[in-house]
């Protein structure tokens, strides 16, 4: 890719074999409010490298796909100014006119793996939309053709849970509850939706994977941790609010790349702050959980 730009760090850090963690920005520019955006990236960052990887924030700035960011180039996607939602769609656009954007899951995966990244940490993928199974997030298609490790608490609580699992079942991506049986509901622990694979370790998911991509089978694993338990919300009291958000989102006419961000911020305004706080702690538990994966990719870097 031409318009690759790796930072120093990271591409010392590819280059002598070390775990890395590539991270989303898109909760950064359109998920938080500053200034407690900036200082969940840089939380972030920071669990990533107490676990002993490299993070490996990615974005779009000045046209650029870049992948490792510093702590100015963090505040610039955190105060959102002119910062655009980058899906895989989105990029050649962002690209052509040198604008700057945010990453979705999606984007992300393709810069990270085109960067030589396997592992990538997020909040929750996206999926196939309440009441309309053709509106399908682009992370989807990502996770069925690019060959990385994401780890997320499932979907998010907003979309069609089951449907979304159907998808990724169809198009062959392997599922698997990080120390849970079942499918994690974002900022609920558990769906009720059961999972066909578990793991208790980071070298059990590190060897699905080996396993997978050594034979050709070159989708993403997906790794499914549940929100840490003295954050996570109740099935009830988010369902109620999710429920109410998607009915105003339909009344208002709010639809498109800007519904989820839409859909996140009437929830946690509906659950007084709650969806909010458990976001920020399964978002770094992720972190810590997919640095530990890819210490045991690379236990020589």
């Amino acid at each position: 890719m031409s318009d690759l730009v790796i930072s120093q760090t990271v591409r010392t850090a590819l280059e002598a074999g070390a775990p890395i963690v590539a991270l989303e920005s898109t909760v950064i520019a359109h998920g938080l409010p500053w200034p407690e955006n900036l200082a969940l990236a840089l939380r972030l960052e920071a669990t990533v490298r107490e676990q002993g990887a490299v993070p490996a924030t990615v974005a779009v700035l000045g046209g650029a796909m870049r992948v490792g960011l510093e702590p100015g180039d963090l505040e610039q996607v955190a105060r959102g100014d002119h910062i655009d939602k980058l899906s895989r769609r989105d990029l050649p656009i962002a690209l052509a006119r040198g604008t700057d954007g945010a990453t979705t899951v999606s984007a992300t995966m393709l810069i990270a793996h085109a960067a030589g990244i396997v592992v990538l940490a997020t909040g929750g993928i996206g999926g196939v939309h309440r009441d309309d199974r053709n509106d399908v997030s682009g992370d989807l298609p990502e996770l069925a053709r690019t060959p990385m490790i994401v780890v997320c608490s499932g979907a998010k609580a907003i979309l069609d849970l089951p449907a979304t699992l159907e998808w990724l079942e169809t198009h062959g991506v392997p599922v698997i509850g990080y120390g849970t049986s079942e499918f994690p509901a974002f900022f609920t622990r558990s769906s009720g939706l059961p999972l066909e694979a578990r793991a208790e370790t980071p070298s059990e998911v590190a060897a699905v994977a080996r396993a997978a991509w050594r034979n050709g089978l070159d989708t993403a694993v997906l790794v499914t941790v549940p929100c840490p338990a003295g954050a996570a919300l109740s099935a009830e009291s988010m369902e109620a609010a999710v429920t109410r958000a998607v009915l105003e989102a339909g009344q208002t006419g709010v639809k498109g790349k800007v519904l989820t961000p839409y859909l996140l911020r009437r929830v946690a305004e509906l659950t007084g702050g709650q969806s909010r706080a458990a976001n920020r702690a399964l978002l770094d538990r992720n972190a810590e959980v997919a640095a530990m994966i890819a210490r045991a990719l690379y236990p020589g870097g």
